[in-house]
């Protein structure tokens, strides 16, 4: 299908970028797997650094919101978006060294993904946010606080891990954190989200009416992409939801 402005986005479009496989190394002599997608033609004016969804329940680096925004922010926001499995998570891009860990030696996890970015020079990778969907919320707020990163975005935050020292790291950082909370959310839900997060003043909370913790729906991705967006590039806000170039896959 086509718009008078182009091709419309669908689901499974996959807009044009430079894309690479890449491995990450942590300290505890692991090596992770994962792809840094970056603008076709142009260095990238943002990086998201994400962490998926729990392993033990089906996350890993091809989460659809993750795998869409490796799909679309490169080309439509001039957004660089690195993603990568955790110890011991599979998928197409392969397995990651380790064993699932509850959370704990994850954190050597994190830091690898950050300092892949923080020391990447072709291109150099430039406001660096984590970008963290459930279970990788909490490893976010865990073990993101981190002078490399500007802030962090949180999709369906569950606080399952998170302890009150964690929050209040943040909260001392002045770091902004975006919480996006869905209505209908299995774990935590907006109103109870405000609550959690009131000792970090910087948090915005944005409840997303009628979503729910997967985020499944063309218009929920929509609108946690533009939220992503928003935050990190503002200028780049809202996405447009046609393109008017090639498509490397998926329907037109």
């Amino acid at each position: 299908m086509s718009t008078e402005d182009g091709q419309l986005i669908r689901a499974n479009t996959v807009l044009p970028a430079r894309r690479r496989d890449i491995e990450l190394h942590t300290a505890d002599g692991l090596c992770l797997v994962g792809e840094l997608a970056l603008p076709l033609e142009r260095d990238p004016v943002a990086t998201l650094v994400t962490l998926h969804p729990l392993p033990t329940h089906g996350g890993f680096m091809d989460s659809h919101i993750l795998k869409k925004a490796s799909y679309r922010l490169p080309a439509l926001a001039g957004i660089a978006v690195l993603r990568f499995n955790t110890r011991g998570t599979t998928s197409p891009r392969g397995t990651s060294q380790g064993t699932f860990h509850d959370a704990r030696d994850e954190r050597f996890d994190v830091a690898a993904a950050i300092e892949f970015a923080r020391v990447a020079d072709d291109p150099p990778l430039p406001n660096r946010w984590l970008l963290g969907w459930s279970f990788g919320t909490d490893l976010a707020l865990m073990y993101g606080n981190d002078p490399a990163v500007a802030g962090a975005i949180l999709l369906s935050p569950p606080l399952k891990f998170t302890k009150p020292e964690h929050l209040q790291r943040w909260a001392g950082s002045g770091k902004p954190l975006v919480a996006l909370v869905p209505e209908l959310d299995d774990y935590l839900r907006p109103d109870e989200a405000v609550r959690r997060f009131s000792g970090i003043p910087q948090t915005r909370v944005v409840g997303v009416e009628g979503a729910k913790h997967l985020w499944v729906g063309e218009s929920y991705v929509r609108r946690a992409l533009d939220e992503i967006v928003a935050t990190v590039s503002p200028g780049a806000a809202p996405l447009p939801t046609s393109w008017n170039g090639e498509v490397v896959g998926g329907p037109g």
